[in-house]
């Protein structure tokens, strides 16, 4: 009787054993985490060195001077109006447009010249440096250019001022800058400059190259 107990007693606890094998060899699986949703790339395009408009689409129009200037010329540039030395660097078309102030007295005398030119991108830092020495350079009988200060336009720019010029007692304001593959020479000359009013305008040309 106590043999047939204990293989009773032994087969119960061969059950109980067998019972709990599963249990205590299988462990709960980790949660797995989603995957993480992919987040589209936007690769900016890269900005265009080259000017998307002709050099007659840059010109300033009468809208964009004060309403007492009007237009006296425009027209695009030939070869031979341009030096040499412009031609070397590469020009290869260019435009201007000139305003005059009206209304005022007879004695007054106001002018603003736009000029446009195009050359090859890789020859527009020597462009801009070879102009920017003409223009300090350049003298009359009665003044030398003084260098002023003047908002920074398009990659490079400098501004200056000359009195006495074109006639005496009058002031001439030449500012130069490049943008892209364009060059801009834009000039206030007479009796009644307007150092605000041409910032203005210089910043409406740069404005126009895109």
């Amino acid at each position: 009787m106590y043999a047939m107990q204990y293989r009773t007693g032994a087969l119960v606890l061969l059950v109980l054993i067998l019972a709990c094998i599963p249990g205590c060899t299988t462990s709960n699986p980790e949660p797995v985490p989603p995957p993480e949703a992919t987040v589209p790339v936007t690769v900016p395009t890269p900005e265009s060195t080259l000017a998307a408009v002709p050099s007659a689409d840059m010109a300033l129009q009468p809208a964009d001077l004060p309403s007492d200037y009007v237009l006296r010329e425009r027209s695009v540039m030939t070869s031979p109006e341009v030096s040499q030395l412009t031609r070397d660097l590469g020009w290869k078309q260019g435009y201007y447009v000139t305003f005059d102030r009206t209304g005022r007295s007879r004695s007054d005398q106001t002018r603003v010249r736009q000029a446009v030119s195009i050359f090859p991108i890789e020859n527009m830092n020597r462009v801009f440096k070879l102009e920017k020495i003409e223009l300090s350079e350049s003298t009359n009988p009665f003044s030398s250019p003084n260098e002023i200060p003047f908002p920074v336009v398009g990659d490079q720019s400098v501004a200056y001022r000359m009195t006495d010029t074109p006639e005496e007692g009058q002031v001439t304001y030449t500012v130069i800058f490049i943008k892209k593959n364009v060059f801009e020479r834009i000039t206030m000359s007479g009796t009644s400059t307007d150092y605000e009013m041409l910032k203005d305008i210089v910043q409406k040309a740069a404005g126009k190259i895109t």
